[in-house]
């Protein structure tokens, strides 16, 4: 090896002991990076042989390496739209909402709305996710994502499509001589008891319903359903439903409108106006069990009503999200709804380790990682997401610092070599040339 050869070598040092130290400090820098993976200066020696054996000069080049496949440990946050995976996998983000915006993947969980209601996180990429359709299911097309918005619904409400009702219909009443249905709504017939019960139309308005019941006999009762409201918001005139109520004697409920097999059920359909917006709307009425006494029950006690359940619930404003471990994204409403609005998917890779880093802690495919595999949370090798989490750094700063230390050591050794090979052709220089 020629005194040269020496300082070719030398300066090969500085180089790698130079790469590794940027990946060190870029370690540093990045210990509070939320996602970031280590970076690693992997050296390797390159020779330089003459063609004879055991004579050969071996320089030294850094390969700079990340190690993407490892885990940072999960912190736990306050906000419910910061994400950590729990396994393997990336999200994947967008460079913009428009459709031409570039596809990358990252496992920087830290998203939060913009002033459109988009999620991105702190690097401004925007997480992707499938839209889902009202009954909860992912679009056919899985490869239709889009930006996952948390404000595209405004509100919601649930129209009431079933009532309990818990009753006692005094026994000893005297049961009216003659009896035609509509005569409680009409007033010809005095009711032995009614009561109005409040249930919700399909745009969230509270609409009231008049339940009247009078005696016809013995352990024989009538009813009717009239609408308490406008008569112009109904295209039909009250009552909107009558029939019958038997009961055992025992005063438990026997049978509804004599129906076979009994039945403690019967239906409303509330006939709306086209004028109201609202479409003709069913009501399913339980009046308890037959041969029971949840319900509708027949004792010498006063006719009172003990309580009614419509389900349904008026207009609620969207109040916040959240996401559960198999990505499910729901939307939360402040009268109690919800609705799944998305679903995140997990991009995974046969060779994460071969990304390509970009901006923003985010990677992009290529020829070493693989295409990506797109599959929702907790199926096949993806993942599950924990909200109110984000992944930490992988920087272990007391080995960055050791790294630190030795590499300014073989930097030193390095510059060493350089100078010591220029002293050797210095003295080469001053030999006597006679």
């Amino acid at each position: 090896m020629s005194l040269y050869g020496a300082l070719n070598i030398g300066v090969a040092g500085l180089s790698a002991n130079s790469a590794a130290l940027s990946a060190t400090s870029s370690n540093i820098a990045n210990v509070n990076t939320v996602g970031y993976k280590t970076q690693n200066a992997n050296f390797e020696t390159f020779l330089n042989t003459s063609g004879l054996v055991g004579n050969a000069s071996a320089g030294v080049s850094a390969v700079i390496s990340q190690d993407v496949a490892t885990q940072g440990l999960p912190t736990s946050t306050s906000s419910p739209t910061d994400l950590s995976i729990s396994g393997s996998g990336f999200f994947v983000v967008a460079t913009g909402t428009t459709t031409a915006a570039n596809q990358e993947f990252t496992r920087a969980g830290s998203f939060s709305p913009d002033e459109n209601g988009n999620l991105k996180n702190a690097a401004g990429l925007y997480l992707m996710g499938y839209p889902l359709d009202s009954l909860g299911n992912v679009p056919t097309n899985t490869s239709s994502l889009s930006v996952v918005n948390i404000s595209s619904l405004s509100g919601k409400a649930s129209p009431t499509d079933s009532l309990g009702m818990q009753a006692n219909l005094q026994s000893s009443a005297t049961a009216v001589g003659t009896y035609v249905a509509g005569q409680m709504t009409s007033g010809a017939v005095t009711a032995d008891f009614q009561r109005t019960i409040n249930v919700y139309d399909s745009l969230g308005g509270s609409q009231p319903l008049t339940f009247s019941f009078v005696k016809t006999g013995a352990n024989a009762w009538a009813y009717e359903t009239s609408y308490a409201g406008s008569a112009g918001n109904l295209s039909s005139a009250n009552p909107i439903s009558t029939g019958t109520v038997t009961f055992n004697s025992d005063g438990t409920l026997k049978n509804v409108n004599g129906a076979a097999p009994a039945s403690g059920k019967f239906n409303v359909t509330i006939p709306w106006a086209a004028s109201t917006g609202l479409v003709p709307q069913t009501i399913s009425v339980d009046l308890g069990a037959v041969n029971g006494t949840s319900g509708l029950t027949q004792f010498d006690a006063a006719s009172s009503l003990k309580g009614s359940s419509p389900n349904g619930s008026p207009f609620g404003a969207i109040t916040g999200v959240q996401v559960a471990k198999d990505g499910t994204v729901t939307a939360l409403f402040s009268n109690g709804l919800s609705q799944d609005v998305y679903k995140i998917p997990i991009a995974t890779f046969t060779n994460p380790d071969g990304l390509g880093q970009v901006n923003g802690n985010a990677y992009i495919a290529t020829k070493s990682s693989g295409a990506a595999s797109v599959n929702l949370a907790s199926t096949g090798s993806a993942g599950s997401i924990t909200a109110q989490s984000l992944e930490g750094s992988t920087v272990d700063l007391a080995t960055e610092f050791t790294n630190l230390i030795t590499t300014q050591r073989a930097y030193s050794a390095s510059a060493r070599i350089i100078t010591t090979a220029d002293q050797m052709l210095q003295q080469l220089e001053q030999l006597p040339t006679n």
